[in-house]
């Protein structure tokens, strides 16, 4: 399987942004994927510190259970699946059908 990675953007046109990577894909490769947030405030209303540090700490791990992953971030279970919920709904994580969490992407950049 192709590693996947994952460019996140602060783009108030998102709409203009979106036709301007449809203009330079090709098809035949693959592109990463793109998560966008239309300002600064938006981004880290949504991608707090603490859920940044849950993405680093599964980034790479494979799947994770929300207990374990709460070990090693040092928080409270509850806390984490909360924010797990949110990584998941942003596409930061993924839940598996077994019940765990993944962070799918082997790089994440910020631009």
């Amino acid at each position: 399987m192709t590693e996947r990675y994952l460019t996140i953007t602060l783009q108030p046109d998102w709409k203009g942004a979106l036709r301007a990577m449809v203009k330079t894909a090709q098809p035949e490769k693959y592109q990463g994927e793109i998560l966008n947030f239309e300002s600064p405030g938006h981004f880290f209303g949504q991608l707090s510190e603490k859920r940044w540090e849950i993405v680093r700490a599964a980034q790479g791990k494979g799947e994770l259970s929300v207990r374990e992953l709460s070990r090693v971030v040092g928080r409270d279970v509850k806390r984490v699946h909360e924010d797990v919920v949110i990584l998941a709904e942003l596409g930061l994580l993924e839940r598996p059908d077994s019940g765990g969490v993944l962070c799918p992407y082997s790089s994440i950049t910020l631009t």
